[in-house]
């Protein structure tokens, strides 16, 4: 029994519930630390009664060690008093009050104010909390386990937040923080997910993908596109994968027919956890929608006849190696050549890309290359049975004459 108190006192004495700190100056003089520990057992000594005598509780485990730190300056000293306290609020004030009727330390006179009682549980507390809501920001993020069973007051993290705007891109107010990011269509979309305390979502706003959105995208490490479950969709993930390239790392799809914006709390969360993986996802939508295509407007055949615009790009043939290919912009200005190792970067950085001019046979790689890229026409050497793909027309030299 005598063993099991004397541990208890330690851990008491090691952390205690309280920490007194206080300041120290001296006007003149030079003290040392033992001064100062003599000068508050010896001055405090039969001040506050028998059951606050510090040596008496010290020894019992109720006062901890007593840390003094000075700084001599100019023969002034400075410096810090910590006091370590297992004893009730009442009587560590007390003890507070009492460090202060100290007025000399060895030869010197003293002055000793106490700054602050430090309730050390309710500050490990306060980080204990702190940290929760850091860790349950990243499970949100992460889409990897519902929240439903974390602490109400954990929960004060996930509260409605304020947009932003990113680069004429509304945005949540954590996006440039952590290492996953959102993506989303529409202002609608993020405020819906603001309200449910998810503030890493930045939207397109239906204007292209921007260079700035790019970029922030390569800095995560976990990049989901968060699309509507319609047509509409589906062809803006398209563009979000054709642009970002393997900077995309999982989809998430709201239910059939629904709209992000619209969802309510337990469904966002549901289709978060539920994301695939990009690179598989994309590939089934590109066959949905090419199976989509078929089913409306049939497969394409080689007998349509270029735009006149398109066939103005037959001089772009000229210098190209084989499987090299030159992207057309809008305003009639071309990259330089670009070889078949280097294409799907160089076009996931493209921007207002209006054809696609290519050395060879226009494959399904092509067409789903120019299809990421919201590219809608490619010109090749050739062009194999389908020349529709994807959203994608494709023509042949041929077709340019």
């Amino acid at each position: 029994m005598v063993w099991a108190e004397r541990q208890e006192n330690e851990i008491m004495t090691s952390e205690g519930k309280y920490v007194i700190h206080a300041t120290i100056r001296t006007e003149s003089g030079v003290v040392a630390r033992k001064d100062v520990v003599g000068a508050i057992f010896g001055q405090t000594e039969g001040l506050l009664g028998e059951d606050l005598q510090l040596r008496k509780l010290q020894r019992t485990g109720r006062i901890g060690h007593v840390d003094v730190s000075l700084n001599n300056n100019k023969g002034r000293v400075n410096g810090t008093i910590e006091v370590s306290s297992s004893l009730d609020q009442v009587s560590t004030a007390v003890i507070g009050a009492a460090l202060e009727t100290i007025d000399r330390i060895g030869p010197c006179k003293a002055i000793i104010k106490v700054s602050q009682i430090e309730n050390i549980r309710s500050a490990k507390r306060e980080s204990v909390i702190d940290r929760a809501k850091q860790l349950l920001l990243s499970i949100v993020n992460s889409a990897s386990s519902e929240s439903k069973n974390i602490l109400d007051e954990v929960k004060t993290v996930l509260t409605l937040d304020t947009e932003v705007d990113y680069s004429e891109m509304t945005a949540g107010p954590n996006i440039e923080e952590g290492d996953a990011l959102i993506i989303v269509e529409g202002r609608n979309d993020v405020r819906n997910l603001l309200k449910f305390g998810i503030k890493n979502a930045i939207a397109t706003m239906g204007s292209g993908i921007k260079p700035e959105l790019v970029k922030l995208a390569g800095k995560k490490k976990t990049v989901t596109a968060f699309v509507d479950g319609d047509r509409g969709g589906k062809l803006l993930l398209l563009e979000i994968s054709g642009k970002l390239g393997k900077s995309l790392t999982h989809v998430a799809v709201a239910p059939q027919s629904r709209e992000v914006e619209h969802l309510e709390g337990k469904v966002i969360t549901k289709c978060l956890n539920q994301k695939e993986t990009a690179a598989k996802f994309v590939s089934r939508v590109q066959t949905e929608l090419q199976k989509d295509d078929d089913a409306t407007v049939g497969r394409g055949t080689a007998t349509l006849e270029a735009p006149d615009e398109v066939k103005t790009w037959a001089t772009h043939f000229e210098g190209l190696k084989r499987n090299q290919a030159v992207i057309i912009n809008e305003d009639g200005s071309t990259s330089n050549p670009i070889g078949p190792k280097d294409l799907d970067k160089a076009l996931s950085e493209s921007q207002n890309a209006q054809g696609l001019v290519f050395a060879g046979k226009v494959s399904d790689r092509i067409f789903e290359l120019a299809s990421g890229a919201g590219i809608p026409c490619v010109v090749g050497n050739s062009v194999g049975n389908t020349t529709l793909k994807l959203g994608v027309q494709a023509f042949s030299t041929s077709d340019l004459s």
